[in-house]
């Protein structure tokens, strides 16, 4: 296994419970403790964890952004799961507006196969996916590149969006809050989400169940906003809580 895809392992880890040791992580992945010490070193120095005595937890900063690669693969199996649900959800013929979280880049790689599909997005990731399929109709948003993300915004970004009409918008987040609702580490994000909210007919939310009960730096949206929330575990306190709002949940 490469240093990398153990590091997004141990992030991934992280995610789902909080916090990590260092002996577990070794006897995991099979290397001696040290080898595991600089791997969180290294993830301390890049604000992605804070090291503890014997192991680690979440960074505390509510902007902290973990790297394009490391999230397009952590929590990958959630956000399969999550993949499958909304592609049963989608119609050949359909406009379809996607963020550019990695979440929606597993959507992408399930809908590129519908027909006659349409996808708008500000994802340089779901672009490239979309060019390996005649099936799709790909419209980039422009703007300008936010390398952590890969993804397009800015002012001529949400422009772009608001000159057209999606069938289904599906975004992702950071985080999710009874009281603060959708939320996400970066203001251009979150305006970009917006945007493709106020501009489609129906607004899905994908999200993996680490977000349930999170708070991150940027408030997007109210809960209401959202008609269709899918993940691959809704909390019992959340699905009271959709129901109770006329929310769909899957």
């Amino acid at each position: 296994m490469l240093a990398i895809e153990r590091r997004t392992q141990i992030l991934s880890t992280l995610e789902s419970e909080k916090r990590v040791l260092v002996p577990e992580l070794a006897k995991k992945f099979s290397v001696t403790e040290e080898t595991i010490r600089r791997d969180l070193e290294k993830l301390e120095k890049e604000g992605l964890l804070k090291k503890t005595y014997g192991g680690a937890v979440q960074a505390e900063s509510l902007s902290t952004e973990l790297p394009y690669l490391m999230r397009v693969e952590t929590n990958k199996a959630q956000k399969l799961v999550i993949a499958d649900k909304i592609q049963k959800l989608i119609q050949p013929k359909e406009n379809i507006m996607l963020d550019a979280s990695s979440t929606c880049v597993h959507i992408a790689r399930k809908l590129k196969n519908l027909d006659k599909l349409t996808i708008i997005t500000n994802s340089v990731e779901i672009l490239m996916e979309c060019s390996t399929s005649e099936n799709i109709n790909a419209i980039s948003t422009g703007g300008a590149l936010r390398g952590s993300s890969l993804s397009l915004v800015g002012s001529s970004a949400s422009y772009v969006i608001n000159q057209l009409t999606a069938d289904k918008a599906i975004i992702s987040c950071k985080g999710l809050d009874f009281e603060k609702g959708v939320m996400e580490s970066s203001l251009e994000e979150a305006e970009i989400k917006r945007a493709m909210a106020d501009n489609a007919r129906e607004l899905i939310l994908a999200v993996d169940s680490s977000k349930f009960n999170r708070l991150s730096f940027a408030k997007m949206m109210e809960l209401r906003r959202v008609d269709v929330v899918v993940s691959d575990h809704i909390p019992g306190e959340w699905a009271k809580f959709f129901e109770e709002n006329n929310i769909k949940y899957l």
